[in-house]
C-alpha cells in the first residue's frame, strides 16, 4: 500500500496537480450565482455617452462602467421601436416571434404571452429575487403586467412616457388638436398592480429617474443576500424629457444633457449600493438601450453617432446602440468588442451563466459568454434579422455584410427636425431600394455595393429566404411556420 502511494503522489506531481488538489475540489462548494443588473435606456442613441463620443457633457459613472468591463460597438435592439424591443429582450426571441410589434397603446387588448418564458422566469426557478423598477410597455392589462411575468416587485410606468393627455409643452390637451392623446388617462405610476401616483406634469416625469434608482437601491440592499435579478427601463430620454432640479441646467447641451447626467448618476448609485453591500464581486451588471435616438426631436432627441438615421428605422441609426458589461474578474477590463451581438442573446447568456434551463419554445438568442470572459477570435452571431412594423423583413445580415431588401419607411434625412419637444416630419413613406453595404468600411450605410459583389447579394437573398420561411414576411406575404400568438384578452 505504502509503494502505491508513493507511485500516486509521484504522477500527481509529473502533471502538475496535487492529490490534495483532486480531493478538496471534489468537496469544494459552489461558485455563488451572480446578481444581474440589467438597465435598458428609452430611445438612446449610439453616440449618447462619452465613452462613446458624446459632445458638451460627460458621463462619467458610465465612462468608468467601460473602463472595467467589454464595451460592445456592434451591438443591436432586436427592432428598433419600444415594445418589440422589450418582447425581445425579455425572451430572447424576434419580437414577431413571439406576436409583438410596435409600441403598445393604453388600454391595449394585447400583450407580451405569459406562456413566453422571460429572463426573471429563468431567474426565479434558479431561486432568485426578482425586481422591475421602470418603464414595463408589454401589455398594461392585469393579465400582462411584470408581476405575472417572474416580477415579485415592480414599480413603474406600464407604458411610454408620452401616452398621455398633456401636449408637447406640457400642458393638458384641451382642444381637438389631439383626439388619439386626448383620449388617454394621466400617466399611472404603479406599484405592482395598484397605481400609487398619477404623472400630470413634466415636474412630475422629472422625479421618475431618481423613484426608480432609489427601489431598485433599496431592492439590492433588501436582497443583499442574493441572488438577486434587478431590470431598470428607464423612461427616458424618451419623450417628453425632464430632469430633476439637482441635474437641471448643469450640462451644456441642454434639457437631452441634463437627462443624461441624471442617468449617469443613476448608474452610480447603482455602483455605490453594489460596493457598500459586498456585492461588487458577484454582480454583472449590463447597460443598453432600445433602440437609436428619435431624431426629429431635434435637441430633445440623441445621437446616432454618425450611423444612418433613428428610431423606427432598420439602418444602424435605429438598432445599433450602445451595451456595456461589466462582471468583475469575468469580463476583462476595458476591452472593446466589435463582433456582432444583440438584446436578444442576453437571454441564453445569463441563462449559461446562472445554470437556467432554457425555455422549451424555439428562442432567436446566442450564447456570448466567450465575448464577455475576452474571447474576441469568438463568433457566436453570425447572422442577424431586421424587421419592423408588424412583421416586414427590412433588411438581414452576415457578418459585416448588410442587405436591405426594398421597402418603404421613415426616414429623417432631408426634413427640419423639431425644437424644444416638439417634433420635426419624418415621413413614413419613403422608398429604399435594395442595396448591399460593407459595414466594415461603410457603417454609415453610404455606398451601395451590390453591382460589385452580386455573390453576396445571392448569398444574402437565400438568407432572407430562411427567415421568411421561419417568421414570415409581411412585404412578400409569406407566413412563418414558428411564430407564436401574443396574449389576449376580450
Amino acid at each position: 500500500m505504502k509503494k502505491l502511494s508513493t507511485v500516486f503522489f509521484a504522477m500527481c506531481a509529473l502533471v502538475g496537480i496535487s492529490a490534495f488538489t483532486i480531493f478538496s475540489t471534489e468537496q469544494a462548494p459552489k461558485a455563488t450565482s451572480p446578481n444581474i443588473i440589467l438597465i435598458f435606456m428609452d430611445d438612446l442613441g449610439y453616440g449618447d455617452l462619452s465613452c462613446y463620443g458624446a459632445l458638451q457633457y460627460r458621463t462619467p459613472q458610465l465612462d468608468k462602467l467601460a473602463g472595467e468591463g467589454v464595451r460592445f460597438t456592434n451591438f443591436l435592439a432586436a427592432q428598433a421601436v419600444c415594445s418589440a424591443s422589450r418582447a425581445a429582450l425579455l425572451t430572447g426571441c424576434y419580437p414577431n416571434r413571439v406576436g409583438i410589434s410596435g409600441a403598445l397603446f393604453p388600454n391595449a387588448k394585447v400583450g407580451l404571452n405569459p406562456d413566453e418564458t422571460t429572463i426573471a422566469e429563468l431567474l426565479k426557478e434558479k431561486g432568485y429575487a426578482t425586481g422591475m423598477f421602470g418603464k414595463w410597455h408589454l401589455g398594461d392589462k392585469p393579465e400582462f403586467l411584470p408581476t405575472k411575468q417572474g416580477f415579485d416587485e415592480y414599480v413603474g410606468l406600464p407604458y411610454s412616457n408620452d401616452m398621455w393627455a398633456v401636449h408637447y409643452d406640457g400642458k393638458p390637451i384641451t382642444n381637438e388638436s389631439d383626439n388619439r392623446k386626448k383620449s388617454f388617462p394621466y400617466l399611472p405610476l404603479l406599484s405592482n398592480n395598484d397605481t400609487i401616483q398619477e404623472i400630470k406634469t413634466l415636474d412630475d416625469q422629472a422625479k421618475l429617474t431618481g423613484i426608480y434608482t432609489e427601489r431598485a437601491v433599496n431592492f439590492i440592499k433588501k436582497h443583499k443576500k442574493g441572488p438577486f435579478f434587478v431590470y431598470l427601463p428607464h423612461s427616458m430620454p424618451h419623450v417628453p424629457i425632464a430632469a430633476s432640479a439637482k441635474f437641471k441646467g448643469k450640462s451644456n447641451q441642454g434639457t437631452y444633457g441634463d437627462v443624461l447626467l441624471e442617468i449617469d448618476w443613476s448608474v452610480g448609485e447603482i455602483m455605490k449600493a453594489l460596493k457598500e453591500n459586498g456585492l461588487d464581486k458577484n454582480t454583472m451588471v449590463i447597460f443598453t438601450s432600445d433602440n437609436g435616438p428619435w431624431l426629429n426631436y431635434g435637441n430633445h432627441a440623441g445621437s446616432s453617432g454618425g450611423l444612418r438615421e433613428g428610431k423606427g428605422n432598420s439602418f444602424e441609426g435605429g438598432q445599433r446602440v450602445p451595451c456595456i458589461v461589466r462582471w468583475k474578474g469575468v469580463t476583462p477590463e476595458g476591452v472593446v468588442c466589435n463582433k456582432l451581438t444583440s438584446t436578444i442573446d442576453l437571454l441564453p447568456t445569463i441563462a449559461n451563466i446562472c445554470g437556467a434551463k432554457l425555455p422549451t419554445k424555439k428562442i432567436d438568442g446566442v450564447d456570448i459568454l466567450p465575448l464577455l470572459k475576452g474571447n474576441m477570435d469568438a463568433t457566436p452571431r453570425k447572422y442577424f434579422y431586421y424587421y419592423y412594423r408588424r412583421n416586414n423583413l427590412e433588411a438581414v445580415r452576415r457578418d459585416d455584410w448588410k442587405l436591405v431588401l426594398p421597402h418603404e419607411g421613415r426616414t429623417y434625412e432631408g426634413q427640419q427636425p423639431g425644437n424644444d419637444g416638439f417634433p420635426g416630419k419624418a415621413p413614413e413613406n419613403h422608398p429604399f431600394p435594395l442595396a448591399l453595404y460593407d459595414l466594415r468600411r461603410d457603417p454609415s450605410e453610404r455606398y451601395d455595393v451590390k453591382e460589385l459583389y452580386p455573390e453576396i447579394v445571392t448569398e444574402l437573398q437565400k438568407v432572407a429566404d430562411e427567415a421568411r420561411d421561419d417568421l414570415g414576411d409581411d412585404l412578400t406575404k409569406r407566413e412563418g411556420k414558428n411564430v407564436r400568438p401574443s396574449g389576449r384578452v376580450k
